[in-house]
């Protein structure tokens, strides 16, 4: 060969050196026992290993998950034996492959095959790509398939809630699916439905109630716009993304769930690869997300309209029975008066005087119960934090309710520690605590008892409070419902206990506005059991701050 010639081949194979190590896709050359003898930038990009690495080595233990090596090499040889001395019997063959990240994920790839011959030998030369992407798009076609069909069928937006979420993880492959929702009221962010993949602990991951501007939920929400966390190890700024990297998790992806106009809450998945940001799923989620949002809207109207229909009913009952009655016996004792004055002794005047003035202070305290309520509501009344004890003020509310627990020879058992300090509302608290322990005693027969727990959980922040009773109970179907304006349970009714059915909802309200929680807890036997946790350090939730129906962008 020439000079000439030499130096004109030499420039053919830099050029096409040069042109592999540009191209877009990943590009690999092996001999056919599968030694790595080409391996461009791309490759890099797709498969984690620099050409350092890659080179000399075998190709099939290097990028084929363990599963598939021994089909892949005997695909390999079968496709040497077909090119035979015609590489063109196998130009542009391709494959899709499951392939094998440095990392150690797993991933889609699709492999275009050439053979040439070469001075060394036959060569192989393949183009990848990863098809992740594609296969996703192709993928969500089912998803918002099965999410339109659950979405249909539910019968509450809860069940569509767990449906979107159950959907999302099971046929996208995501270990973790959460949809959080903006609860207006409290300002807070709540979990309405979380899929977790088999066998997989989240531990202090899964919290159920985060703030707004908090973790990738709340940023979401907070600022309206889709966040794309590559790897949450990195991620030192958020507690729960460094949860979520404990528990083998890598990647989250959140979206806000839209109406349009306001963001409702916010869609989140994770996944346990590290994965850099990528707008076709950005769109996709986006999409399925707005989707989530307008169904919401439209089921949380339908729910609005019930509730207000039922609410309307309780009210209307309410004054029927608690309302009417009363006023009906100052009716009829100043009727009375009116009539038979001349006639009464001055025991009978003063016995009809008692009855005038215990009906006038039940119409008084369900007037207050109104007032308070909507009040506490709108932030006009006001809510003064100071530190407090907590033992106190139950042990004030019991010495001050003596009197009708002996009438009804209950037995109240108290269990506090000396102290419970904390930061909060004492004349709020004792209205709590007034709440409960005469719904308590109102609500057990004669010779039951009461028994009140206080003390601090194992944080040592937070205070867990007890009020515990062997009453007639509420039947677990109506459960839900007791919190609700002007509810009353139908084992109350039945057995014709007066009541407004605000007590609970201004009790709520109070340590809602202490940042605290009160639940109805599983009861053995009869009774009930509601559960107060209170922070012993609190900010003020001020309602009159709150940006009810507004967006947050």
């Amino acid at each position: 060969m020439t000079q000439a010639v030499s130096e004109r081949v030499d420039d053919e194979v830099r050029q096409e050196q040069v042109g592999f190590a540009v191209a877009v896709q990943a590009y690999i050359a092996t001999s056919t026992d599968g030694r790595v003898n080409g391996w461009n930038p791309a490759a890099e990009r797709v498969f984690g290993y620099n050409a350092a690495e890659a080179c000399e080595g075998d190709l099939t233990d290097l990028i084929i998950p363990a599963r598939f090596r021994e089909v892949y090499r005997a695909d390999l040889a079968r496709l040497a034996r077909l090119a035979g001395g015609d590489p063109s019997r196998v130009l542009g063959q391709q494959l899709q492959l499951t392939a094998l990240h440095r990392d150690g994920h797993e991933f889609p790839i699709e492999m275009t095959l050439t053979v040439t011959e070469e001075p060394s030998g036959r060569m192989f030369h393949a183009f990848a790509r990863d098809i992740t992407s594609a296969r996703r798009a192709a993928q969500f076609a089912d998803v918002q398939a099965a999410i339109a069909l659950g979405l249909a069928e539910a019968d509450s937006s809860t069940v569509a809630a767990h449906r979107m979420v159950e959907a999302l993880g099971v046929k996208m492959g995501w270990p973790v699916v959460e949809l959080w929702l903006v609860d207006d009221h409290r300002q807070v962010l709540t979990c309405a439905a979380r899929h977790v993949e088999a066998d997989r602990q989240l531990s202090d991951f899964a919290l159920d109630v985060l703030e707004l501007g908090v973790a990738l939920p709340g940023r979401v929400c907070a600022d309206g716009t889709g966040r794309w966390i590559a790897d949450l190890s990195t991620d030192t700024m958020s507690l729960r993304s460094s949860a979520a990297a404990r528990i083998g998790l890598h990647v989250a992806v959140g979206v806000p769930v839209s109406t349009g106009r306001y963001t409702l809450g916010a869609l989140c998945v994770y996944g346990d690869r590290v994965e850099h940001p990528e707008d076709t799923l950005l769109g996709l989620l986006g999409g399925l997300a707005a989707h989530v949002g307008q169904y919401l809207e439209r089921r949380r109207a339908e729910e609005l309209a019930v509730e207000l229909a039922h609410t309307k009913d309780e009210f209307l009952a309410m004054v029927t029975h608690e309302l009417r009655n009363p006023l009906a016996v100052i009716s009829g004792a100043v009727a009375v008066f009116d009539d038979e004055l001349d006639e009464l002794t001055t025991e009978q005047q003063r016995e009809y005087l008692r009855v005038i003035a215990r009906s006038s202070q039940r119409l008084s305290v369900m007037t207050d119960d109104l007032l308070d309520l909507a009040r506490l509501e709108s932030g006009q009344l006001a809510v003064d934090l100071v530190d407090t004890d907590l033992c106190a003020i139950i042990s004030e509310a019991v010495h001050a309710n003596t009197a009708p627990a002996v009438d009804k020879q209950l037995t109240v058992t108290m269990q506090l520690p000396q102290r419970l300090n904390l930061h909060a509302d004492p004349n709020r608290l004792r209205q709590v605590a007034d709440n409960l322990l005469t719904n308590a005693i109102k609500y057990t027969p004669a010779g039951g008892t009461i028994t009140i727990t206080a003390g601090l959980d194992d944080t040592s922040h937070m205070i867990n409070w007890t009020v515990a009773d062997t009453g007639i109970g509420v039947p677990p179907d109506e459960q839900p419902r007791l919190f609700r304006r002007f509810y009353r349970a139908s084992t109350a009714l039945d057995k014709r206990i007066p009541g407004t059915g605000l007590g609970l909802v201004i009790t709520r309200t109070i340590l809602e506005r202490h940042h605290g929680t009160i639940a109805l807890a599983h009861h053995t036997g009869p009774g009930t059991t509601f559960v107060v946790r209170l922070p012993t350090t609190a900010t003020l939730t001020c309602p009159e701050n709150e940006t009810h129906g507004l967006p947050f962008d």
